[in-house]
């Protein structure tokens, strides 16, 4: 099976004004694969063969977490497992991150640029090392968005900071670890225990860099991600499956690792 650990969508009724909202912000960088519903991107993950696809929101509003996470959780399926998301701004988060783990949602995503926050600040490691003892699994944004300028919030070497500070849990680092930082992932992420996913990835980072960081970093703490819509799965699919490696590796990052992990029988 096929796990797609990284996607976005949106309620049907707000799908169109976001994906235009989203693709103006970027000037049109990326061309969508789906219109950004949950059935545009089962029907892409049909094409795809992708089995289960990992949705995951961007919450920029403390007003829309409850009503967000209640959104997601009413469209996890067989095909899709739900991820929460939180405002990190105002006043406690323990109560929201209570009531994600209450619907059954399997982590929390972060974007640290959308939601403004410092990725290895005390305050954000506080609400991480909450919510990992909840048993929810952390996915972050990481490096370069075409919308924010840089310096980035979220770098390779942050996360080599708070793999060193939390006491455990599962931290997945988007991007192969860092979007156009690569050669900073190869320096600082090797042995961290941070998980990265490889969504938005054939198209910029090379197969020889791949390789290298797969090597000194180990193909059991990769997870396959295509970031839709914005990328294509299938591309990003048959680039994985024409790597020099193991059958077993690429099955490995493919899927064995991401049902490991969220405990998929």
């Amino acid at each position: 099976m096929i796990i797609d650990c990284h996607a976005h969508v949106f309620p049907d009724e707000l799908a169109p004004k976001a994906m235009k909202k989203l693709t103006e912000s970027i000037d049109n960088l990326y061309t969508p694969v789906h219109d950004g519903t949950v059935s545009g991107l089962i029907e892409s993950m049909d094409r795809c063969s992708v089995g289960i696809s990992v949705i995951c929101p961007v919450i920029t509003k403390k007003a829309h977490v409850r009503k967000t996470n209640e959104w997601v959780r009413s469209v996890c399926s067989e095909r899709i497992i739900g991820f929460g998301g939180i405002y990190p701004h105002e006043g406690d988060c323990k109560p929201d991150i209570d009531h994600a783990v209450s619907l059954g949602l399997k982590g929390l995503k972060f974007h640290a640029e959308y939601q403004e926050f410092v990725l290895d600040d005390d305050k954000m490691l506080k609400i991480y090392d909450y919510a990992l003892n909840k048993g929810l699994i952390l996915l972050h944004h990481a490096g370069f968005d075409p919308a924010y300028p840089p310096p980035y919030r979220s770098t390779p070497q942050k996360f080599a900071s708070i793999a060193a500070r939390l006491k455990g849990g599962t931290v997945i680092a988007a991007h192969l670890g860092g979007h156009a930082q690569w050669d900073d992932v190869e320096r600082y992420l090797p042995g961290s225990g941070i998980y990265l996913d490889t969504s938005m990835g054939f198209e910029y980072f090379s197969e020889a860099q791949f390789l290298s960081i797969a090597k000194s970093h180990g193909t059991d703490k990769i997870l396959f991600g295509s970031d839709s819509p914005w990328s294509d799965a299938k591309t990003e699919i048959e680039h994985l499956k024409a790597l020099p490696l193991a059958g077993g590796d690429i099955s490995a990052m493919l899927g064995e690792n991401a049902k490991r992990i969220f405990k998929i029988q």
